[in-house]
Order: C-alpha cells, then sequence, then structure tokens
C-alpha cells in the first residue's frame, strides 16, 4: 500500500510508540475537554458541518451505520436523531473517548440504538457487507495508513452503501489562508494547552491538516481503493471538505 505524508505525522516525533498508539493515548489525555474544545475552537460551526456531512446520507436510508473514529458519539447521536436508522456501531481506539460517549448515549437512554465499541479502523471486526453506510468526521487523518483504512470499510459496506467523510483542509484564498494559518499553528495549540493540558494534541492536528492529500487528491484516492460515484464538497471557503464514495 502507498503511503501518505499524513500517515507519518505523529503526535510525538520522539517517541517509540506507533502512531495508532500516540493517537489512542493522545485522545485518551484529551477526553475529558474534546467536545468542549471542539465547539470552542470552531465557534460551533464544526456542528453545522456535521449535519451537512449526514444529509449525504438521506437519500439511501441506511438502516445499519457504522461511525469509524466516533470519538465521543457526536456523529452518531446526530445520524440517530437526523435519520433514525435502526442501529449505530460507533468504533474507536481511545478508550477514554469512548466512555464519555457512553455516557452521553444513555443519559438518552439509547443504547439499544448505539453501541460503542473499541476497535481499529484498519482491522474491522464486522463480515464483509455488514453496513448500509459509514461516516468518519475528523478521523481518516489519524490513520497510520489511509488506503487500508479506506480499503477496509470498502470491505464492510453493503454493495450500494456509501461512506460519508468528513475532514479538514487548507482554504485557498490568499488572505483568508493567511489567518487560517496563523490561527491553526499558533493559536489553536495555545487554547489546546489552556484548556486541555496538551500543546502537542493541538500542534498535531495542524500538522496533519497540512499534509493531509486533501481535495481532489482524496477523492482520486477513494476511486483508487474502489469506490464509485465519489464526489467532494468544500465548507467554509475551504476549512473543511465532505467526500462521498458508494460501492
Amino acid at each position: 500500500m502507498v503511503q501518505f505524508e499524513h500517515d507519518t505525522i505523529v503526535p510525538d516525533r520522539d517517541s517509540a510508540l506507533t502512531k495508532k498508539q500516540q493517537v489512542a493515548q493522545m485522545f485518551d489525555n484529551i477526553a475529558f475537554r474534546y467536545d468542549f474544545l471542539n465547539r470552542f475552537l470552531s465557534g460551533g460551526i464544526d456542528i453545522v458541518w456535521r449535519r451537512k456531512a449526514i444529509r449525504q446520507l438521506q437519500e439511501i436510508n441506511p438502516k445499519n451505520i457504522l461511525d469509524v473514529a466516533t470519538g465521543t458519539a457526536d456523529v452518531a447521536l446526530m445520524t440517530y436523531k437526523m435519520l433514525k436508522p435502526e442501529m449505530i456501531t460507533g468504533i474507536d481506539i481511545s478508550n477514554g473517548m469512548l466512555e464519555l460517549g457512553r455516557k452521553k448515549i444513555a443519559k438518552l437512554n439509547l443504547q439499544d440504538s448505539i453501541t460503542l465499541l473499541q476497535a481499529d479502523s484498519e482491522n474491522l471486526p464486522f463480515a464483509d457487507g455488514t453496513f448500509d453506510a459509514i461516516t468518519v468526521a475528523f478521523g481518516v487523518r489519524n490513520f497510520e495508513h489511509l488506503e487500508k483504512g479506506l480499503s477496509e470499510m470498502l470491505r464492510v459496506l453493503k454493495t450500494g452503501g456509501k461512506l460519508v467523510v468528513l475532514e479538514f483542509s487548507k482554504p485557498k484564498q490568499s488572505g483568508f489562508k493567511k489567518i487560517y494559518t496563523l490561527y491553526m499553528k499558533t493559536i489553536t495549540p495555545g487554547l489546546g494547552k489552556l484548556f486541555s493540558g496538551s500543546k502537542s494534541a493541538y500542534s498535531y492536528l495542524n500538522d496533519s491538516v497540512q499534509a493531509f492529500p486533501e481535495g481532489e487528491k482524496f477523492n482520486e484516492i477513494l476511486i483508487k481503493t474502489g469506490y464509485k460515484n465519489t464526489y467532494y464538497k468544500s465548507l467554509s471557503l475551504g476549512i473543511c471538505h465532505i467526500y462521498c464514495g458508494s460501492k
């Protein structure tokens, strides 16, 4: 499999741990502030992005959905509210994030509709053709092997099933790009350290965004991996993209 630049970006370059292990540890450490920082650092616009991503599934009316890199189950909960599928399974490598997600699900008494499991996105513990749809919000940047993760998701999709990926990207408009770069490179890590105690986690966020193959490049990777009917949409002047593909 091809290795992409972002595959090699890790939270701590001096650590002997693999990217996967470092990412799990990083999210365990910041889990208690993750939801707050998402809302705070994005000004709440991340909620709008998630809704737009989930709407890409309305036309196929999926009954069984997999949410990869589910974290604290934000997308899983929003998907249930918007689409009312029969079952949503969320997976993540960070148990700390999952524990918070389970508390949110229990508070809404949705344990029979949403299940969270600790699992590796590159080695999914599901049979071929299990799910009608798969969502990934801000998770593919964290894959240690991007193509392997995309291939695994394609494997567990049913024929006619749809993948929706929501991921950060870099704005192209020169004036806005300068402001965005300053915010992501300097302000975000500083605020991340202030509220979560971890500057490296939010420095990693910027580094991985900078290295990620966005836009048409990611669309081409989806096609190469085997997805059909691919398309993508730019959001908020290019800060974020929605990518879709079907099996």
